[in-house]
């Protein structure tokens, strides 16, 4: 039994100095999670590509499915796709290679914002991630109806993140 626990424990070790949160340029990551925000939870979708040491470009994309009484939200207002720019800080600040910290700017087809994130990866292709999100200029500047106000306020991510190396 010992000799099974200690196997398992060498197994898991070895995966875990393995993992790599961010590695440079042509580093991919997939992230799937769980969009939350006033009035609404949804799904949501990323996608990462590394452009150089520190910085990646990608894309992402949410849809609230869970919605408020008091919001009548179509199906345009419920999606929301963006592109994005993150630094990587990771590497940087010298922390484990299986975490990456990362701020960045996006823009999308409901604000002009700012996202940071965490990852932190378990194996060599597979993690968990949070960010938090938030415009910094919307496109309409009057009062949002809570409909408008869909991903177009603060957000929380919070999922699985896949490396495709």
């Amino acid at each position: 039994m010992k000799s099974y626990l200690a196997i398992l424990f060498l197994l898991a070790c070895s995966t875990t100095v393995l993992a790599q949160g961010y590695s440079g340029k042509g580093d991919q990551k997939f992230q799937v999670g769980v969009n939350l925000q006033n009035n609404a939870t949804g799904i949501t979708g990323s996608y990462d590509y590394g452009l150089g040491e520190n910085i990646s470009i990608g894309a992402v994309s949410s849809y609230a499915l869970g919605i408020a009484d008091e919001v009548v939200g179509t199906t345009r207002e419920r999606f929301d796709a963006k592109a994005r720019f993150s630094a990587h800080l990771g590497p940087v600040m010298g922390v484990s290679d299986q975490f990456d910290l990362y701020p960045g700017l996006d823009i999308g087809l409901k604000n002009f914002g700012f996202h940071t994130g965490a990852r932190y990866f378990f194996s060599e292709g597979f993690g968990i991630y949070t960010e938090l999100g938030f415009p910094i200029a919307r496109y309409d500047t009057g009062d949002l109806t809570p409909s408008e106000e869909l991903h177009n306020q603060f957000t929380v991510n919070i999922g699985a993140s896949f490396n495709f190396l």
